[in-house]
């Protein structure tokens, strides 16, 4: 595949996860496999394309191109090789990085990965300089090196994707902090609630997330490369300056390990099966709060659809596939798991399949995330659905019972008495809000006129203040809490 630089200029489309201005490539004819010395016959062309991952590495080239000018400019520090070349390695890398950034170099296809491609092209414009680049690194503590890189920066994105929702989810609750909303168990009315308060308990959630990638990148800020191939290297590397450089915290302390742990791809994609665990909850809410037995939200037009025959249908399409995508990141947690579990070491080209499967959780959950705030943020509440829901749902109920315990009726006869209360409502067609005194005095006469105050949604919501409860203050205390974790976040 590579020869002599060519000159010849061939122009086609690429599908491959690059910048968008980045569409057609310059065929190459540098040098063959890196590998080809030990082989007397051409590779054949289905073996190549079966081989190749060009066409999902192609998007960590800033990351093998920033690695390879650290590892460089070791070798010239070292005295490994000359000086004045790693300085030309180092310029022409960067030429290289600039001209794919700008469009006018573009990703060749044909390439076996991203490594060959960017050592082939240096090699075609500085010659036998560019063969000494991979001087005491190996492809397999290469890649390491880069998917590290990149899962590091990607971590950062979708943490900050995580952080703008948290942001909407925190204003929401703020603003609907008064609004009286069913709590559910068993998807039964239950206890009133505030919808802030529901909004909040998905924050929870979503700084939990947060952490967890946090600790999954101080766990990957490990540098693999100087591992080599399985065994490290003869050559007297400084690795701690090539860490120092490309921002790790340490060195891989095993060789084997090194370039064999996927462990860091797994850990990603467990954090990320978790985000999606938490948006396809919400999202299961969502769907149900637009349908007309609920009816406690409505989505914007933007982030719904019709019916192609029904004409009054308006659908939450963007909840159900974010429940739907959900599946896809497990899935590919699952494969991940199942790819390394019986992988002896050191490095095996199963493990190939760790970039596609992680950057398929990667793009899928930072989509589903860009959607999701959208959503949220342009979502309608209806109020007044939500507390006629609490209020004809007995979620006072609770607190009819707490009524009574406060009148020195035990708990366990308090209880009895408010069923008996609710079954009457029921047969009656009423609610407890609409039952009159001397009813209820004739199931207790222990009930008094305050009970009405005592059920009143407003009271039963307002008078649960203990830190993490519904009540205004508590909510008020919470959303400050979460406003400083956010504020603290790096």
């Amino acid at each position: 595949m590579y020869g002599t630089h060519s000159q010849n200029t061939k122009f086609i489309s690429l599908s491959l996860s690059l910048p968008a201005h980045i569409v057609f490539y310059r065929k190459q004819e540098i040098m063959a496999q890196l590998w080809k010395g030990r082989f007397k016959k051409e590779l054949a062309k289905e073996t190549n394309d079966f081989n190749a991952s060009i066409h999902f590495d192609s998007r960590m080239y800033k990351e093998d191109i920033t690695g390879s000018m650290a590892h460089a400019t070791m070798l010239g520090a070292c005295g490994i090789i000359e000086k004045s070349e790693s300085e030309k390695i180092v310029q022409g890398l960067s030429e290289i990085l600039a001209d794919i950034e700008s469009g006018k170099l573009a990703i060749d296809p044909g390439a076996e990965d991203i490594h060959t491609f960017v050592e082939g092209e240096l090699t075609a414009r500085l010659g036998q300089t560019g063969k000494r680049l991979h001087t005491a690194r190996s492809r397999n503590d290469q890649v390491a090196l880069d998917i590290r890189m990149t899962l590091k920066k990607e971590i950062d994105a979708i943490a900050a994707d995580i952080k703008d929702l948290l942001a909407v989810l925190c204003k929401k609750a703020e603003e609907n902090k008064g609004v009286i909303l069913p709590g559910y168990t068993h998807l039964q009315r239950a206890q009133p609630i505030t919808f802030g308060h529901h909004l909040m308990a998905y924050a929870a959630m979503l700084c939990r997330d947060l952490d967890r990638l946090a600790d999954v990148k101080k766990r990957m800020n490990v540098l693999p490369l100087g591992s080599g191939a399985l065994a490290g290297t003869t050559y007297p590397i400084d690795r701690r300056m090539v860490a120092a450089q490309l921002d790790f915290d340490d060195v891989s302390a095993n060789s084997l390990d090194g370039v064999s742990d996927r462990d860091f791809c797994i850990e990603l994609a467990a954090a990320l099966s978790l985000v999606m665990v938490h948006l396809s909850r919400f999202s299961e809410e969502i769907i149900m709060w637009c349908s007309w037995e609920f009816k406690f939200v409505e989505l914007d037009d933007a982030f719904s659809t019709g019916s192609s025959i029904m004409p009054q249908k308006k659908n939450p399409d963007i909840a159900e596939l974010v429940r739907g995508k959900s599946g896809r990141v497990f899935g590919d947690l699952t494969t991940l798991l199942t790819v390394m579990k019986g992988i002896a070491l050191a490095y095996n080209k199963d493990m190939q399949e760790d970039k596609e499967l992680t950057f398929d959780a990667i793009d899928t959950v930072k989509g589903c995330l860009a959607l999701f705030n959208g959503m949220l943020s342009t979502m309608h509440f209806k109020k007044d659905r939500m507390e006629n829901s609490a209020k004809n749902g007995f979620t006072n109920a609770t607190d009819a019972a707490d009524y009574l315990v406060g009148k020195g009726v035990p708990f366990r006869d308090a209880h009895g008495i408010v069923g008996r209360l609710v079954l009457y409502c029921i047969d009656k067609g009423i609610s407890l809000d609409d039952m009159k005194l001397e009813e209820y005095k004739a199931i207790s006469p222990v009930f008094e006129d305050d009970i009405y105050d005592a059920i009143s949604m407003k009271t039963c919501v307002e008078k649960r203040n203990t830190i993490g409860a519904p009540g205004r203050d508590a909510m008020k205390k919470v959303i400050a809490i979460n406003d400083t974790y956010l504020a603290n976040l790096k």
